[in-house]
């Protein structure tokens, strides 16, 4: 069967015994899980002694995870079990060291795939890899601040779109996308202080390519313009046609903005939508994040649908 690998880290400002502590709490994965995120209302169960759980939903699947090993507090060792969307049987663990007041944070899993499903292993390792970086973030915050800047409303489909624009185009590494997108933002506060354009909506960001298997992105941030300008040199013109969209209203830190397009992508496998793949997936920032503080920041997400 294909065999798939992912590793994933992260530094946190705790000793390694609390973050030991938390992540050995099954009870606690609900407020940082890059999974539950997207469906709080799956069931949960837990075994008596505390070293594994159920879960089953309508977005997340089924499947069970416990306890098998591990040399406390430095490491945890786990089997989990997928029953549903399909069967396997994977090996997860977690190794904690510490760096300079700060404990290093490894989250690992080996798995297989169905035999008729390698074809997906470099992209099973990219979504896995990108969801495990989800998770170790909001780890990170919670075990830091106590709280993970970070929740969804699944607002339905709304109508969307029907816009012109104008904005900077960039590719980059995933890695690297927020100071991206901030640098070509400044770019576009200085172009429309310079010209006087005045946009009559918020800025978006359109998502042309996300590749989590290479962790290159590429996309456009821009703003919605009334009228055709003369389009600068370094800068792009569009439309975002009339549409309508799976609207996911994000609460929090930009960095957290992937718990949002992951679930969104989550709820389109489990139907909850259908996509339209001729309009582009778009984002839409509904305050100043140089004034709005990141836990009250809203960012609409919006995934176009049939």
């Amino acid at each position: 069967m294909p065999v798939f690998s992912v590793r994933k880290s992260i530094r946190i400002a705790a000793p390694a015994q609390k973050v030991y502590d938390l992540v050995r709490e099954f009870k606690s994965w609900p407020a940082w899980s890059p999974w539950l995120i997207a469906e709080p209302g799956a069931k949960m169960t837990f075994t008596p002694d505390g070293r594994g759980y159920a879960w089953n939903g309508d977005i997340t699947g089924s499947g069970e995870m416990e306890i098998t090993g591990g040399d406390p507090p430095w490491s945890i060792d786990y089997r989990l079990t997928f029953l549903k969307p399909w069967k396997s049987v994977n090996k997860v663990s977690f190794h904690f060291s510490e760096h300079d007041h700060e404990t290093l944070a490894e989250w690992s899993m080996e798995g297989t795939l169905p035999w008729y499903m390698g074809w997906m292993k470099g992209m099973m390792s990219g979504w896995i890899g990108a969801d495990y970086d989800r998770g170790l973030k909001m780890l990170k915050d919670l075990i830091e601040t106590g709280s993970v800047p970070s929740k969804l409303d699944f607002t339905g489909i709304h109508p969307a779109g029907g816009f012109k624009y104008i904005g900077v185009k960039s590719s980059c590494a995933i890695a690297d996308i927020g100071p991206s997108m901030e640098r070509d933002m400044a770019k576009l506060m200085a172009w429309l202080g310079k010209s006087g354009t005045i946009p009559f909506a918020s800025p978006f960001a359109i998502t042309h390519k996300w590749d989590p298997a290479k962790g290159l992105a590429e996309y456009t941030i821009g703003f919605p313009v009334s009228n055709p300008v003369d389009k600068p040199d370094g800068f792009v013109t569009g439309e975002i046609p009339t549409c309508r969209a799976y609207v996911i209203k994000h609460t929090g830190a930009y960095r957290h903005l992937g718990n949002a397009w992951a679930s969104g992508m989550m709820h389109g496998r489990a139907k909850k939508f259908t996509a339209d793949k001729k309009v582009p997936l778009f984002e839409i920032y509904d305050n100043d994040p140089t004034v709005t503080p990141e836990a009250e920041l809203v960012t609409r997400v919006h995934l176009p649908a049939k």
